[in-house]
């Protein structure tokens, strides 16, 4: 009978602090040991953090990654631990460790580099070549890293029709995105029925820079069903007991791989015995896992953005947060979410009131920040303003207030708060968002200084949308109703409103989708309805803002194309759509 107690760590590394992630599989390991695991699995590139990036250019970095990997081997005894790491020869390879019973036994190499969105695996890595599969008490294992198990026909496709491999474990860091992890989860059932083997996944969970991995690691049974499912945007200890005889089973019953087996004339892959070493008797019962959690797709953005936020603050040796609180949606939002990531003692926020505030807006900060229990300062800026314009009075001389008067507020808002981060160590939280920097309708060194811009990748109407799910979720309307019902307004003038320059949100948004995600033509947007001048405008300018979008902080990554590592547009560009 052909059973093994398969174990995933879904873990959240730092990425460069080797050797507290190397500590980190060292407690699941122990933990797996302690549970009577026979074979545990870890994350893509678990020991170095991914992505790693440049640090691969390093090589007392890459040394220092293997060095670790290979330390954590007399630590498994009786088992068999597959851990995400790197490999080197005459070239660097992205690599599954196999350490098995005290020693390293085995090492596959990822074999699809994926070099498109935010991944530049080309730039570091050689892709591995050759196949094999593992042998561990009658069960054949073969083993992929991330990409390498999303091809029909590639490395996974080889273990199972030369290899005759019927557990099948991938080792992966999966970034997010809005719907991502459907679309996971059906590849995976694909690839488990096509092959008719089981599907054991391990993703990554945290965030790193502007990349948010969402876990939801799975193991799949041969017919293409979910036996056990990970947490989502959380860590995670999966353990299962797999009866592979079902395998076998469904193979004798359905001889597709039969007649592949038959056509396919190369040579059989290598087969690595990885010697038993654990009674099976001695396994402790496995307690029962409660059900996962089921999000929404506006609950999982909000998840998310919540995890971004905090791994990227605590990560990066913070432990309190400020942004400028203005009374509008997108402060109000930050400021939740901000609350929600670190907790809302740790969260501050500055109202700076002008001349042309408007007293809802004052009351509106002030009622959110009492709401959330987080610090409120006031800092007026009307007497700063005055100075900045005396000192500027001479060379303006002759000419009309404009809109340059108008950034001076947003400049010295933003010249107040990098004081207080320089002062008291507060990390800077950026409340622009997506639709907004999309067109430039924002200051630059204004409203678009600080650290981290955490709406960076979330669109005006998702605002809206994530404001309304807070406040239901809370069961109370931390968020005022009244700032989420009111005409958006940067309050730079008396009256303004942000229809004054841009088209309703609720066109221009779906407009910045089709360009930005789907790099869709000028005359074919126009024929879905939209107006064509208005589109050319748009268009023009997404591509006239590029200058200020390379200076804007990083932010969380929630959509298929981000403003970011995934968008790499010229500054300088005289391309007409």
């Amino acid at each position: 009978m052909s059973q093994l107690r398969l174990a995933l760590a879904q873990l959240n590394p730092r990425v460069g602090a080797i050797d507290a992630n190397a500590a980190r599989v060292a407690e699941c390991i122990e933990k797996a040991r302690a549970q009577g695991v026979d074979v545990l699995a870890v994350p893509e590139m678990m020991i170095p953090g991914y992505p790693p990036e440049d640090l691969l250019l390093e090589p007392a970095f890459i040394a220092r990654t293997i060095d670790a990997t290979r330390e954590l081997a007399p630590l498994t005894r009786g088992m068999t631990v597959i851990v995400g790491t790197l490999d080197r020869d005459a070239d660097l390879f992205n690599a599954a460790a196999v350490l098995h019973d005290g020693a390293w036994a085995a090492t596959f190499r990822k074999r699809y580099l994926p070099n498109y969105g935010v991944f530049d695996e080309n730039r570091y890595f050689m892709p591995g070549r050759e196949g094999s599969v593992l042998l561990r008490d009658g069960v054949r294992i073969g083993v992929s890293v991330c990409e390498d198990i999303w091809y029909p026909g590639g490395p996974v496709e080889e273990q199972v029709i030369r290899g005759g491999a019927e557990l099948l474990v991938n080792l992966s860091a999966s970034p997010y995105h809005a719907g991502k992890f459907d679309a996971r989860r059906r590849m995976l059932a694909t690839r488990a029925a096509d092959n008719l083997a089981v599907v054991a996944y391990v993703n990554l969970v945290g965030g790193q820079d502007e990349i948010v991995f969402d876990g939801g690691s799975l193991v799949i049974d041969e017919n293409g069903d979910v036996l056990v499912e990970g947490e989502r945007f959380d860590e995670d200890f999966l353990v299962i007991d797999l009866e592979l005889s079902g395998v076998f089973g469904s193979r004798l019953h359905d001889p597709r791989l039969r007649k592949e087996r038959a056509l396919d004339e190369s040579t059989p892959l290598p087969v690595i015995e990885l010697t038993a070493a654990r009674s099976v008797a001695a396994r402790p019962p496995l307690a029962k896992r409660a059900p996962v959690l089921v999000r929404e797709p506006v609950a999982e953005i909000y998840d998310a953005l919540v995890l971004g936020t905090r791994d990227y603050v605590l990560k990066n040796g913070f432990r309190e947060v400020v942004l400028g609180l203005s009374g509008g949606a997108d402060s109000a939002l930050v400021a939740c979410i901000a609350a929600d990531a670190i907790g809302s003692t740790q969260v501050i926020g500055v109202a700076m009131p002008s001349s042309v505030t408007s007293r809802e807006s004052q009351d509106d900060a002030a009622t959110l920040a009492r709401n959330l229990g987080m610090r409120l300062e006031v800092l007026p800026i009307g007497g700063l303003l005055d100075g900045y314009r005396a000192s500027l009075a001479t060379v303006f001389e002759g000419r009309a207030p404009d809109v340059t008067e108008e950034n001076l507020q947003a400049r010295i808002r933003g010249n107040l708060l990098m004081a207080l981060s320089n002062k008291f160590g507060w990390l800077v939280l950026v409340t622009g968002n997506k639709s907004e920097i999309a067109v430039g309708y924002n200051t630059l060194y204004g409203d678009t200084a600080g650290g981290y811009a955490v709406l960076k990748d979330v669109y005006k109407t998702m605002v809206y949308q994530l404001s309304q799910y807070r406040n239901g979720r809370s069961g109370s309307p931390d968020i005022p109703l009244h700032t989420l019902t009111r005409a958006p307004s940067a309050e730079l003038r008396p009256n303004q409103t942000d229809q004054d320059a841009l088209p309703p949100y609720d066109v221009l948004d779906p407009i910045l989708r089709l360009l930005v995600e789907e790099d869709r033509s000028i005359e074919s947007i126009a024929k879905l309805g939209f107006d064509t001048a208005l589109v050319a405008a748009v268009a023009q300018m997404i591509r006239s803002s590029e200058w200020k979008r390379r200076q804007m902080p990083p932010g969380v990554k929630i959509s298929p194309r981000a403003f970011g590592k995934d968008w790499r547009r010229p500054i300088t560009d005289g391309w007409q759509r």
